[in-house]
């Protein structure tokens, strides 16, 4: 899991700033025009959205259908990407297959970084013993590799689709807990914060209403980048046989399947690969075209 650091910058006003989305889309063209990269982030994560949203609507064929006559066949006419070992089209596997992948991406960071902002929030504006035992907390699920972590909660649950959101979700919401923790901290010793305490605000409106709300820039951020990482992760557990299990088409699992065909049979492995690949560099670009947008007097990467 790759840190984004994002250093909050001080509220002029005790209301949260609010950018409307046209500003938002605008200053994003202006960061694509700028940096080719950013331009490669967005089509690429568009494509994978489209691919997982339409694409099965699109594609007729049955990406579970058997189909022994049509075995191993080479990229063609018929079958763009070609076959596998029992004839399914791999094309429509891949699509089918980005609905799973993208859908539980999502699930996963969303829930973590929901639980990770309450924890790092109220840790952040408590502080004392509930800062102290949140953050040992967050500190000993951080000292194990965030994989090796989640294999072994995945093994405990059982292989299949919800255990590996489950077990992903466990793992990643310490560092959003750590991430807002901070921002918290810096943001509770502003102006607008002590007004809304001299006003009589409980915490959870303080914290709801005046600090939470100006972490979401860095949380977006951290969320776009840790989409593709989710990915990726989600793949690697099916790869070991962990994730979704036989007929359902997954990224991990295909390409797993296709190591005993690597000789016979070399687009197997390689164009479910490349969608993972697609898609892993298309959300890492956006987050840090993001990156640049929020943080506007970084003036891009330069």
């Amino acid at each position: 899991m790759r840190t984004v650091v994002v250093t909050p910058a001080p509220p002029r006003s005790r209301a949260p700033a609010r950018r409307g989305a046209g500003a938002f889309v605008r200053a994003l063209a202006r960061a694509c025009g700028r940096d080719p990269a950013a331009t490669i982030g967005v089509v690429f994560t568009a494509a994978v959205v489209v691919a997982a949203v339409a694409g099965p609507a699109l594609l007729t064929r049955d990406p579970i259908a058997v189909a022994m006559g049509q075995r191993l066949q080479p990229p063609g006419a018929m079958f763009p990407l070609g076959t596998d070992e029992l004839g399914r089209d791999i094309l429509t596997r891949i699509v089918h297959g980005a609905r799973s992948s993208v859908l539980t991406a999502i699930l996963v960071i969303f829930s973590a970084a929901a639980f990770g902002a309450i924890v790092g929030g109220i840790a952040g504006y408590a502080g004392g013993a509930i800062d102290n035992v949140a953050m040992r907390t967050v500190d000993l699920l951080m000292a194990f590799p965030y994989l090796i972590l989640a294999m072994i909660i995945a093994f405990a649950l059982g292989p299949g689709l919800t255990s590996t959101a489950i077990a992903l979700a466990i793992v990643w919401w310490p560092s959003y807990a750590r991430l807002v923790r901070g921002l918290v901290l810096v943001l509770r010793q502003h102006l607008f914060v002590e007004a809304a305490r001299a006003m009589g605000a409980r915490t959870s409106r303080v914290l709801g209403l005046h600090i939470l709300p100006h972490c979401w820039p860095a949380l977006i951020v951290r969320i776009t980048t840790d989409l593709g990482f989710a990915i990726i992760a989600g793949a690697s557990l099916s790869f070991i046989g962990l994730g979704p299990q036989p007929p359902d088409p997954d990224w991990g699992a295909m390409i797993s399947n296709a190591r005993h065909y690597v000789m016979a049979a070399w687009w197997y492995g390689l164009f479910p690969g490349l969608a993972l690949f697609v898609a892993v560099m298309g959300f890492s670009l956006l987050g840090d075209a993001l990156h640049d947008v929020g943080e506007p007097r970084l003036g891009g990467r330069g």
